[in-house]
């Protein structure tokens, strides 16, 4: 992995909201996954080592209208989410950023009510060039889904991404490493949370 400078390195939070991954998740199973497998733990450590580095942090969380108006209707999976008991309805509980992950004042939160990745049709692209960043670390969920999206915008807007595989999760757990393997180490740095914090920890 090559160092990374904190001017121009981001780390991007995907999904990382109560009714995803919190105590309360309209996916239990995927919730279960990202605490039991440590992931969690793991991103609020990435979280705080980048505040501590200086490194810009962003959390993309995706949520819905109570009416559903500009939502995603065209696929399985949207249709299945707006009959879910838990529903991520904007203001709720439901969109806040999970425990035990810290937003700090300088930390930017971006909501979608559309797609499947926080980087299509959304601010984060012009905000992430506007503060001259060329890298970007993606952690979250899903590896099934959501993860890979953003890893493929991203590289195609032309950002260096670097993925930390112990700061993602998706269901099956197997799901991960064979998305890794097979998908996202061809296109992105490939590395852990261990060494990004290091990495962070190192003098300027």
């Amino acid at each position: 992995m090559p160092r990374l400078d904190p001017a121009t390195t981001a780390l991007l939070t995907v999904e990382c909201q109560n009714g995803v991954v919190g105590d309360e998740s309209a996916l239990p199973e995927l919730a279960k996954e990202a605490r039991d497998s440590g992931m969690l733990g793991r991103v609020a450590a990435l979280v705080d080592a980048a505040h501590a580095a200086g490194v810009q942090v962003l959390h993309a969380v995706a949520e819905r209208r109570p009416d559903g108006r500009g939502a995603n209707t065209n696929a399985r999976l949207f249709r299945a989410a707006g009959k879910l008991p838990v529903r991520q309805l904007t203001g709720s509980r439901a969109v806040e950023v999970a425990a035990p992950i810290e937003v700090a004042a300088d930390d930017l939160v971006l909501r979608r009510l559309h797609g499947l990745s926080p980087m299509a049709g959304t601010d984060l692209d012009p905000l992430l060039r506007n503060l001259g960043i060329r890298t970007l670390v993606v952690t979250g969920v899903s590896s099934n889904i959501a993860i890979p999206n953003t890893v493929f915008d991203a590289v195609n807007l032309g950002y260096q991404v670097v993925v930390p595989s112990d700061a993602i999760t998706g269901v099956p757990a197997s799901c991960t490493a064979e998305v890794i393997r097979n998908s996202l180490a061809l296109v992105a740095a490939i590395t852990t949370t261990e060494a990004l914090t290091a990495e962070w920890a190192l003098p300027r």
